[in-house]
């Protein structure tokens, strides 16, 4: 009986020990299962995010290399391309702030006489200079480089006149109307910034095919409605500085008190460079010279020097 109770325990025993190992085997292989499941599905989440991030950086790579183009091609589009953008191509480019440029075509002396009528005249600056005045005393007045403190928004567009051709050669053009005007504020290397409107107002010019120039009207920065700080303007507002009633009529204040809205004159001259007889267009490069703003006649105005571009179409 001894004999048979220890072996009934001993068999007992070794059925639970095979029991639990059996237990441990299936768990043991469910984690398996589940880390083995786990893993490809860590793996399937991490060839999704590879190939995700390359779609982007592609697609990011694409977008660079269109604004790329874009920006390189911003200093020579012809009339037509830039016609043919979009408004969410041109936004964001500076392009809208670029005049187009003529491919090919011949020299300005192949212009036939004629009256023609001057269309989309455009004017793009490339460099501002203001005339300083020189530190030493015998020293003469240069004009200095600036920095542009305006954004693109300068240049001159939509301008419309007339051009007319004599049987010499001859070139006599006026401006008539159009974006003729456009505010910049410029700042000099020692830190005074100087405004000035941009402008082509009323220009009257005379020259060849090849070369010609004359004088346009420069209208004040500032109109006469403005009001400055203290409350005095030209066609409205107080006549003096109401704080200092007795210092009215001072001559110290008579510039500030007075305000002066009369326009001034500028100077600009043409050189035609290209022209294309099948189409028209115009172009060449410019230079003018024009007062900056006077305050409405409190300071002296600064002769500012304007390079760029400039083109136009002959119809």
């Amino acid at each position: 009986r001894a004999r048979t109770r220890a072996r009934d325990t001993h068999d007992a025993r070794t059925m639970s020990a095979f029991t639990q190992s059996a237990a441990f085997g299936k768990v043991s292989i469910k984690a398996k299962a589940t880390t083995t499941r786990s893993s490809v599905k860590v793996s399937a989440a991490r060839a999704n995010m590879q190939e995700f991030s390359a779609k982007v950086s592609k697609s990011v790579a694409a977008v660079g290399v269109a604004s790329a183009l874009l920006a390189s091609s911003a200093s020579a589009v012809t009339y037509d391309e830039l016609q043919g953008l979009t408004y969410l191509q041109v936004k964001g480019t500076g392009l809208a702030n670029t005049c187009p440029v003529v491919e090919g075509g011949v020299s300005g002396k192949e212009i036939k006489a004629g009256d023609y009528a001057l269309e989309k005249f455009c004017m793009e600056p490339t460099s501002f200079t203001v005339k300083e005045e020189s530190q030493f005393k015998a020293g003469e007045s240069e004009f200095s480089k600036t920095r542009l403190m305006t954004r693109l928004t300068y240049t001159l567009d939509g301008m419309t006149g007339q051009f007319k051709v004599g049987s010499d050669g001859s070139v006599q053009i006026q401006e008539k109307d159009g974006l003729d005007y456009a505010p910049v504020t410029v700042q000099l290397p020692g830190g005074e910034r100087v405004p000035f409107l941009f402008t082509l107002k009323e220009f009257t010019g005379k020259g060849n095919t090849s070369q010609f120039g004359g004088d346009f009207v420069v209208p004040s920065y500032r109109g006469s409605s403005f009001l400055d700080p203290k409350g005095r303007g030209g066609s409205t507002g107080y006549d003096n500085a109401v704080a200092l009633p007795a210092r009215a009529d001072s001559e110290e204040l008579a510039k500030e008190n007075t305000k002066n809205t009369a326009a001034l004159k500028g100077s600009a001259v043409f050189n035609v460079a290209k022209y294309d007889p099948a189409t028209g267009e115009i172009a060449g490069v410019f230079e003018s010279i024009q007062p900056s703003d006077t305050d409405l006649g409190a300071k002296v105005p600064k002769d500012v020097k304007i390079t760029g571009l400039w083109y136009a179409q002959l119809q």
